[in-house]
């Protein structure tokens, strides 16, 4: 059977994919659209299959709210380079992931990659990325997302470009308020709203450091032990969000800047793209050689 253009036009229209990809399809399919399209799903899940173990340390990072504003949703999903990471595909199934957090609060991952992408009964997700695998020709993984309902009567977002996203509960502030402290978040990496909020481990760990470091020092005890609690200070201060200088008026606390508007900060959550992911080290020569000998 013949394989017109007109075939190849719809068959893109339905799935996305290139126009040889469409046509191997097609041909394969004696020209039956819908075999063409069960064709390209399976031959979608064997890319995948193939790609599943690269790493996916670029990406993009996305925040929904609904209406009333304190209902929020944060997703991080990753690709394997920042070019595809800009890429209008790989962008709009970040926005329809965060847009279906938003509106199912999923328990977790694996609950989220089952549910319609489309909100109407469509393909999941985790067939949709399989999909969008097949058709990138990239790794794609939804590593995490948060959801929140306010406590505190207000939600700040912020997004700085896609790389960063953060999403701020406050009491008593309202949206100036709100955005300069998810603006700051953004900057300054805190990773506790206060000193009671910071992980044992983690300052154990630190505790250990420091311990260290003065028991070399050679001075009597008692120093020893000022110089401990004032390195601690310094290190909870530097790592909380109350503690920190604020960015706009850095003279100031955190906490100061807060206690002037009458407003509290109940929880934060902060993505970053690809953080805490090990990045494979590029070797671009060893890469060309490796195509060149078809491998």
């Amino acid at each position: 059977m013949q394989i017109t253009a007109a075939m190849v036009k719809e068959l893109r229209e339905r799935t996305g994919a290139g126009m040889m990809n469409c046509k191997r399809a097609l041909t394969e399919a004696a020209g039956d659209l819908e075999k063409a399209i069960e064709i390209m799903r399976l031959s979608g899940q064997a890319i995948a299959h193939r790609k599943a173990g690269r790493i996916t340390a670029e990406g993009a990072v996305a925040i929904r709210m609904d209406g009333s504003g304190r209902r929020a949703a944060m997703v991080e999903v990753n690709c394997e380079t920042d070019f595809v990471a800009k890429e209008v595909a790989f962008r709009g199934f970040v926005d329809a992931v965060c847009a279906r957090v938003l509106a199912a609060d999923p328990a977790g991952v694996d609950e989220l990659g089952g549910l319609p992408l489309d909100g109407q009964g469509g393909p999941g997700i985790e067939e949709e990325r399989r999909a969008l695998v097949a058709k990138i020709g990239e790794n794609v993984s939804v590593r995490r997302f948060a959801t929140f309902d306010s406590q505190g009567g207000r939600l700040g977002t912020y997004v700085h470009g896609t790389r960063i996203g953060v999403v701020v509960d406050l009491e008593g502030a309202d949206d100036l308020v709100a955005r300069d402290v998810a603006m700051h978040v953004a900057a300054s990496r805190p990773v506790a709203v206060g000193e009671s909020d910071v992980p044992e481990e983690m300052l154990g760990r630190e505790r250990e450091i420091l311990e260290a470091q003065v028991a070399d020092s050679g001075k009597p005890p008692e120093i020893r032990k000022k110089i401990l609690a004032g390195r601690l200070a310094k290190f909870l201060k530097e790592i909380t969000l109350l503690g920190q200088p604020f960015v706009k008026d850095p003279d100031r606390s955190v906490a100061e800047y807060l206690r002037a508007s009458g407003a509290a900060v109940l929880r934060f959550e902060r993505f970053e793209v690809g953080e805490g992911i090990e990045r494979k080290a590029e070797n671009f020569a060893e890469e060309v050689m490796a195509q060149a000998r078809g491998h």
